[in-house]
């Protein structure tokens, strides 16, 4: 086996929810150059579309397919299933990436937010996996599973609330249920993993990643120097959907830049000076 058949997916089918934008884009992008039919799915059916394209005329040799897809609601969840079996008997590959966020300080953090942050990341992911179930077990074998990909955060790992108290819940609840389903469905040949990235330039992260010097200032506050790149994103992808990723399961994949094992101050360093 080559380096190159360890990452390659051609023939693959996979879904990327929230794949128009931040972190789904980077994924997407690195299953088509991969060599997999990828389907594009959000709330922006009209952005999907426009991704797609772009995708399409890389010169890759994967393809990709954009159209609109919610899944905040039960109907959603259904209706991007259905959508998903139209096109495809089989589906490979899961991205569970879908997600939303909501800051505000913990006086003031409203109640609304619970519910309208957990509907997405967690209801959501498990709503759309147990939907596809039937899907992703038509396209999984012994040697070579179904892979599901959630999307965690490096803040559902260490105890950041940052102010996005929902969001740091929602996915450390992510990344439990990531564990649960590894285990649940590994009879069924389908592995379940989930990426906890650090800070990535996103729609979600604008506020503190679009201009460049306040980039480099959170970049700075990272173990290893800067914010996530692209290729950080579809190198993990290629990993856990990919040959070499056939034997893993159950795995919370750490891509923030060493910000998941950062402590607080050495207590000792003072006093032994």
């Amino acid at each position: 086996m080559t380096p190159q058949t360890l990452f390659d997916l051609s023939g693959k089918v996979a879904l990327v929810t929230g794949g128009a934008t931040g972190i789904g884009r980077m994924a997407a992008e690195g299953l088509v150059r991969a060599g997999a039919r990828v389907l594009i799915a959000s709330r922006k059916g009209d952005a999907c579309t426009a991704v797609a394209e772009e995708l399409n005329v890389l010169g890759a040799p994967g393809s990709a397919e954009g159209f609109a897809g919610d899944v905040a609601s039960e109907d959603g969840v259904k209706a991007l299933a259905a959508e998903v079996g139209e096109r495809s008997d089989a589906l490979h590959i899961l991205m569970n990436n879908a997600g939303r966020s909501w800051g505000a300080p913990l006086d003031e953090f409203p109640y609304d937010a619970w519910d309208k942050v957990l509907r997405l990341n967690l209801t959501g992911l498990f709503a759309l996996t147990q939907a596809l179930l039937p899907r992703l077990e038509a396209a999984a074998s012994d040697d070579d599973p179904a892979r599901v990909v959630n999307l965690g955060s490096v803040m559902g790992e260490v105890p950041m609330g940052d102010g996005a108290y929902s969001y740091a819940a929602s996915k450390a609840a992510v990344h439990h249920m990531t564990r649960i389903l590894a285990k649940e469905l590994a009879d069924r040949r389908i592995t379940v993993n989930a990426l906890a990235p650090g800070p990535f330039v996103s729609k979600m992260t604008a506020f503190a990643t679009a201009d460049p010097g306040m980039r480099e200032k959170v970049g700075a506050g990272v173990p290893l120097g800067r914010v996530g790149r692209p290729e950080d994103i579809a190198g993990a992808m290629l990993f856990l959907c990919g040959r070499g990723g056939a034997y893993v399961t159950g795995a919370v994949l750490p891509i923030s830049g060493g910000v998941n094992v950062m402590t607080g101050p050495a207590l000792f360093d003072e006093a032994t000076a």
